[in-house]
């Protein structure tokens, strides 16, 4: 094997270190994008581009407020019972 394979073999066998901090939650951007284009690619029943994209960037901005409503919630939960 080369050792071009080897190193991807490698990067694949080593998880990705990802803080807690709230920088290392932008890395939900680019999966939430993701999932959003394959969902509306197999739920659409005809694509035109522009439609496409419209309802790919209204479910991209629902996820992602329900993931933040999600997440202050959660957050006010964990004050409230450790004080």
């Amino acid at each position: 094997m080369s050792v071009e394979t080897l190193f991807v073999m490698a990067t694949f066998r080593a998880p990705e270190n990802i803080g807690t901090n709230p920088q290392s939650m932008l890395w939900l951007l680019p999966l939430t994008a993701a999932i959003a284009v394959v969902y509306k690619a197999t739920k659409l029943p005809k694509i035109t581009a522009i439609n496409f994209i419209k309802e790919v960037a209204v479910l991209f901005g629902s996820i992602i407020v329900f993931i933040a409503i999600t997440a202050l919630a959660l957050h006010a939960l964990a004050w409230l019972t450790t004080e």
